[in-house]
């Protein structure tokens, strides 16, 4: 305080400037599971799926089609794919599956997407920077194949693509990861709230409909 108010005549008692007085950070810095641990991503899977988040596990050879999957189940024909998506992700019907059309894969080029065209897409798919096991958290950071943040607030449908090594136990964890210069967003489930009566409400503040492909191998 003595420092900001030097400048400010008779606010600041005369002396010197104490020196930086160190923090004590006694509390614990990491969880018992392992970042990427089998035990780390079936804590995340439990508490996303306690939060009404679908997940499913995959290989990385697989995601691709497990997107194009999910998709097609939700009829989707238009979608968003964020610049810097990985190439190999990008969605391709799996064999077998059921023939029809693929989803048009939107860009948020320049100029970006409008707010009124983000709402009328049937859905985004991004990946994350981490994600916290203890509390269900996935984190954006509006980096390659995550986008802006309004990408996934408009549309109702968010599938979000994580690899297990991007998985930590706990908050400290993860934002000793985290730039806290970048546009962060920590997303916890599907968008819901409840008003004065306690009635639940979702989609209000972002995705009704919240997937996960949390990536193996």
């Amino acid at each position: 305080m003595r420092r900001a108010l030097s400048d400010v005549p008779g606010a600041s008692e005369p002396g010197p400037v104490p020196a930086t007085v160190p923090v004590e950070r006694p509390y614990s810095h990491a969880g018992p599971e392992a970042p990427g641990s089998p035990e780390a991503l079936r804590l995340l899977e439990d508490r996303l799926v306690d939060y009404k988040a679908t997940v499913r596990t995959v290989a990385d050879d697989a995601v691709a089609g497990a997107i194009a999957e999910s998709l097609a189940a939700r009829g989707a024909a238009r979608v968003v794919l964020p610049e810097g998506f990985p190439e190999h992700w990008r969605p391709e019907p799996s064999p077998g599956a059921v023939p029809g059309p693929a989803p048009r894969l939107l860009p948020d080029g320049d100029p970006p997407l409008t707010v009124t065209e983000l709402d009328a897409v049937d859905g985004v798919v991004t990946t994350a920077v981490t994600a916290i096991a203890a509390t269900g958290t996935l984190v954006l950071d509006g980096g390659p194949g995550q986008g802006r943040r309004a990408l996934t607030l408009v549309p109702d449908h968010h599938l979000c693509v994580i690899r297990a090594d991007q998985v930590v136990a706990s908050v400290p964890e993860a934002m000793a990861r985290l730039d806290p210069a970048r546009p962060l967003t920590f997303i916890s489930g599907p968008s819901a709230t409840s008003d004065i009566e306690l009635r639940r409400v979702e989609g209000v503040h972002g995705p009704r409909t919240l997937e996960v492909l949390l990536v193996t191998g």
